[in-house]
């Protein structure tokens, strides 16, 4: 292993406290560690899934933590672990990277903003951080990272609890009790015993540990090089445990702002319910906390949809999950399937290349989109809802077809205007998860209201509402009640662009409405760029999307 010691030529001096600078080094020398051996990390990892990529996933976190100091330690007096751990978590990759995100925060709400940590404050503070990486996993499993986190954490307590106190012999005692933990983790779980190997993320943590004892002490850990225990090959996802069917898992990814521990709550049991490998980690930032969300599922539509009903999703990754051999043929086609409740709406889809399916008066039922995506004989399909009531009826029809061998991903749009946002940015030349991150993306970013009428009177959230009142509502919520469509449609137009965009789009169910939403803009939002199109339904005179 290549540290600091033989890079430089000489050892550093004995560290009796980790201040700002040496917590600094020790994670450019976790970097560096990583970098090393990212690819035998990446040999190891069969567990949760083999998917090869638990090396480069830590690296890419430890770095994005790095990058974060690298900015911000020269203009602010902000804690080195406190920038750290923000880095980390922003950046955290793949579900090892974003355990060691956690590890890496619980350190910092224990030692930024104290005095530069000796020994018992660092064990007591590694701890605390390995108990909150457990609780930031939905369904924890002994023989990972978690176990050797803790291992490590136990040992350096118990060090400290012993006399050997100071920091160079609790970070010393940290590095090896993790690495006993490793060793046991083949015989914990299946996977790695049937595969002969390590847990690859556990065997990262071990790296990260042992950069800490050259930080601190000078003198790099002497170990046994990481190997798998059954050579010969490096694997392709053949006859390895816990091999996803191909096509029918994806590792989903995104950070999520705009939101509040309750709804966060609400996110961690609706994505638990749908997959698994679920990480859900916190970080205050300067406009407030974010989250870094992970889960593996089988429906990328609705783990994106769930992030979108909790708070504002963004930087979105989707993953497949089972490798995919470089000589793999490309199978079939793709097909976008909308559905539409006017033949306007359905003119307008069909003029984009899209499938539609007609909702009548009876609605559309589960088998109905199911056929629609059957009757497409393309391989990979996207279903556009177009309406928050039919997300469920596509979600289960997407289950379905994907049992029947179909690649199917639904995008979360409750309204015809995101629809057409998202098929405005649909590429069938993208990998198939990208094109459908790019299509959530753009109905997420379209924010979307209507002018109906009251058919009934009724309490709405914005006061009761008699029959034949004009009702403006936004993202499904009533605003605005009156006598007047127009003078409801114009207010409407006006509250939605005091948040600001730059193009609005108009669906016109009644041509007098839309000729004077069309007026209100040019006269009060210059600005707006206005896209008009008629032949909405006739019940909803008209949508708006506002971008």
């Amino acid at each position: 292993m290549t540290g600091p010691v033989a890079r430089h030529g000489y050892p550093p001096p004995v560290l009796t406290a980790l201040d700002d600078a040496a917590v600094g080094q020790w994670y450019r020398a976790a970097v560096d560690v990583l970098s090393e051996f990212r690819g035998r990390l990446d040999d190891l990892n069969v567990f949760p899934v083999p998917d090869g990529d638990t090396g480069t996933n830590l690296l890419l976190t430890a770095q994005a933590a790095v990058a974060e100091l690298d900015r911000q330690s020269a203009r602010t007096t902000e804690s080195a672990w406190s920038i750290l751990a923000r880095g980390a978590v922003l950046g955290a990759r793949g579900n090892s990277g974003t355990i060691l995100a956690q590890l890496l925060r619980g350190l910092a709400d224990q030692l930024a903003g104290q005095p530069p940590a000796d020994g018992p404050a660092f064990a007591g503070a590694l701890q605390k951080a390995a108990v909150t990486a457990y609780t930031a996993v939905a369904d924890p499993e002994e023989g990972t990272f978690l176990t050797v986190a803790r291992a490590g954490a136990d040992a350096a307590v118990a060090a400290a609890d012993d006399g050997c106190a100071e920091l160079a012999a609790v970070v010393r005692a940290a590095a090896d009790g993790a690495r006993v933990a490793l060793d046991a983790t083949t015989e914990q779980l299946a996977a790695l015993r049937d595969a002969g190997v390590v847990d690859a993320g556990g065997a990262g943590l071990c790296l990260v540990l042992d950069a800490l004892v050259t930080t601190v002490t000078g003198v790099e850990p002497d170990r046994p090089p990481l190997a798998r225990r059954n050579h010969g090959h490096r694997h392709s996802g053949e006859d390895l445990p816990h091999q996803p069917p191909a096509g029918h898992g994806s590792e989903v990814q995104y950070l999520l702002a705009d939101t509040d521990e309750d709804a966060v709550a609400r996110l961690h049991q609706r994505l638990a319910a749908l997959g698994d490998s679920l990480v859900v980690v916190g970080v205050d930032t300067p406009t407030g906390r974010e989250w870094n969300v992970h889960v593996h599922v089988a429906d990328i539509g609705a783990a994106i949809e769930a992030g979108i009903e909790a708070g504002r999703p963004y930087r979105i990754s989707v993953t497949p999950l089972a490798p995919v051999p470089a000589s793999a043929p490309v199978q079939g086609t793709r097909a976008v399937v909308a559905v539409v409740s006017s033949d306007g709406l359905a003119a307008l889809f069909t003029g984009e290349g899209v499938r539609v399916l007609p909702c009548g008066p009876g609605g559309v039922t589960e088998d109905d989109v199911l056929g629609e995506i059957v009757a497409s004989t393309a391989h990979e399909v996207v279903v556009l809802p177009n309406d928050s009531e039919l997300m469920g009826v596509a979600s289960r029809a997407a289950v379905r077809a994907r049992d029947a061998g179909r690649e199917v991903g639904v995008v979360p749009t409750r309204s015809p205007v995101q629809g057409l946002a998202a098929i405005a940015v649909a590429d069938p030349a993208r990998r198939f998860g990208d094109d459908v991150i790019a299509m959530a993306e753009a109905a997420a970013a379209t924010r979307w209201a209507e002018v109906t009428v009251a058919e009934q009177e009724a309490l709405t959230t914005a006061g009761r509402c008699l029959p034949g009142d004009a009702l403006g509502s936004a993202e499904g919520d009533v605003l605005i009640v009156g006598s007047d469509l127009v003078a409801v449609a114009c207010e409407l137009l006006d509250r939605l662009l005091s948040a600001g965009g730059e193009m609005a789009t108009l669906v016109v169910g009644e041509r007098v409405l839309g000729d004077a939403a069309c007026a209100h803009l040019a006269a009060a939002h210059p600005t707006i760029e206005v896209i008009r199109y008629d032949g909405g339904p006739s019940g909803v005179p008209l949508q708006v999307g506002v971008e």
